[in-house]
């Protein structure tokens, strides 16, 4: 695997293209290409928009496919593969327009979600082993598309399916590839 791959996620908002790190995230980078590869992206949504924090996605689909948000009913999990060893720890920091991998609380617990940092993040940083400081693991930055993750950010969102910050509108991931090993 060369240590440097390129993705292009194709949204409803336009493409992002992605540098991944697998210099310095090997274990992140071989998950979220696994994903990408299978085809696990194709029409899951962005269901978390926080404007000046960041845009989380990778992990639901919409009930009825893609239909209008106003009919849908609710947002359906995916299965995932297991839980990846978290890598925050690497030197790579939360950065204005970097991806990292979504988590619970348990620092380990990272499977198919990703969100792009809005801002520089510190806060998110790997600061010690503990629970509370472990952070979230960097594994590439955005570099094309900046203004898509930017209006991504702008859409309104409520609190619904149990879930806050979710989009009103149709923030889709129509399809990820890998375009550069």
């Amino acid at each position: 695997m060369d240590n440097f791959p390129i993705v292009k996620l194709h949204t409803n908002y336009g493409i992002i293209t992605l540098e991944l790190n697998a210099e310095k995230a090997p274990i992140t980078v071989k998950n979220f290409l696994e994903y990408v590869n299978s085809g696990f992206y194709y029409k899951t949504i962005f269901h978390r928009v926080i404007e000046g924090f960041v845009i989380q996605g990778g992990g639901y689909n919409y009930s009825q496919g893609i239909v209008s948000f106003n009919t849908l009913t609710k947002m359906i999990p995916k299965s995932t593969n297991p839980p990846i060893k978290n890598e925050a720890a690497n030197g790579l920091k939360n950065d204005k327009y970097t991806i990292a991998m979504a988590r619970k609380s348990a620092p380990h617990s990272a499977t198919s979600q990703f969100f792009i940092n809005l801002k520089d993040n510190h806060t998110l940083n790997f600061t010690s082993p503990d629970k509370e400081n472990f952070g979230y693991c960097v594994f590439g930055k955005v570099v094309a598309g900046t203004e898509v993750v930017d209006a991504i950010s702008k859409v309104q969102t409520k609190s619904r399916y149990g879930l806050d910050n979710v989009p009103t509108e149709e923030v889709v991931l129509k399809k990820a590839e890998q375009v550069l090993n």
